[in-house]
């Protein structure tokens, strides 16, 4: 069974914008708190490795391949913790109208201890993938 964290933020922004300050991987850390040394290719098949920072939990090098990505819609990366977990790690911009947005940023987490990790870690993680979407918004409304 697959469990989901996710967080929602209404962000005053165009897609366009938005989707610039995310495709620019090297500058994640001026505004996500929790994901920093970001670098790879958006591109089918390119990895990302970022080096993850959660709150309770030990700061830790992940190396994801690049599973769909959309300019302006979405950007989806996958990692695998052995063949018991699997995690799913996504960003999704939805145009309200020009200038409006929502953008979800979350996890789909699969596997057996995906679900005992999505069961332990669940609360801080939310309030994790919560800063890293106000900190999106910041970014692109500021």
């Amino acid at each position: 069974m697959d469990s989901r964290i996710e967080s929602r933020v209404g962000v005053q922004a165009d897609a366009e914008l938005i989707w610039d300050i995310i495709a620019d991987l090297g500058a994640w850390e001026r505004w996500n708190p929790h994901e920093v040394q970001v670098s790879g290719a958006i591109a089918y098949g390119g990895t990302i490795e970022l080096t993850e920072r959660l709150p309770g939990q030990a700061e830790r090098r992940v190396a994801a391949r690049v599973g769909e990505w959309q300019p302006m819609a979405q950007l989806v990366w996958m990692e695998r913790r052995g063949w018991l977990f699997r995690a799913i790690r996504y960003f999704e911009i939805e145009e309200l109208a020009p200038g409006r947005c929502i953008v979800a940023n979350g996890a789909i987490l699969s596997g057996l201890r995906g679900e005992l990790f999505h069961d332990r870690h669940r609360q801080a993680i939310k309030a994790a993938y919560a800063e890293i979407g106000e900190g999106l918004r910041r970014a692109a409304e500021g």
